[in-house]
């Protein structure tokens, strides 16, 4: 179970770390071009786009760095809540603008956050 709640906290971090990042450093015109998927961008004003970015960097710290070092480990499981509750606005944005197939990779990513805030609550905490 640790391996799987590993695991799911990599694919979690690179994900939210390399959208974060490209939210912070492109432009919105290139953020939305990245692919299909990204043009809720239209909807939201630019400093949203800036707090939702900071917001998936720190979930990012939030969950590697206290589980790497030992320290604060109840970090982790909140983080993982952390994204669960940005992924569920997410998806609500993608239901409202019937982005259907967003909508599922938006609720995988939130199943996956919330498996790891289980685990790490319950399943094998840290420390």
């Amino acid at each position: 179970m640790n391996t799987a709640l590993w695991i799911a906290t990599v694919i979690l971090c690179l994900a939210y770390g390399a959208g974060g990042v490209a939210m912070l450093v492109m432009s919105r015109e290139r953020f939305r071009n990245i692919s299909t998927g990204q043009h809720y961008v239209d909807d939201l004003p630019q400093h949203t786009l800036t707090v939702l970015g900071v917001m998936k960097l720190l979930a990012v710290a939030g969950m590697l760095l206290p589980a790497l070092l030992g320290v604060a480990t109840w970090l982790v499981p909140l983080a993982a809540l952390g994204l669960v509750l940005l992924m569920t606005g997410a998806a609500t944005i993608r239901m409202v603008r019937r982005e259907w197939g967003a909508f599922v990779g938006d609720v995988a990513y939130l199943s996956l956050a919330a498996f790891v805030a289980w685990g790490r609550f319950v399943a094998v905490p840290l420390g």
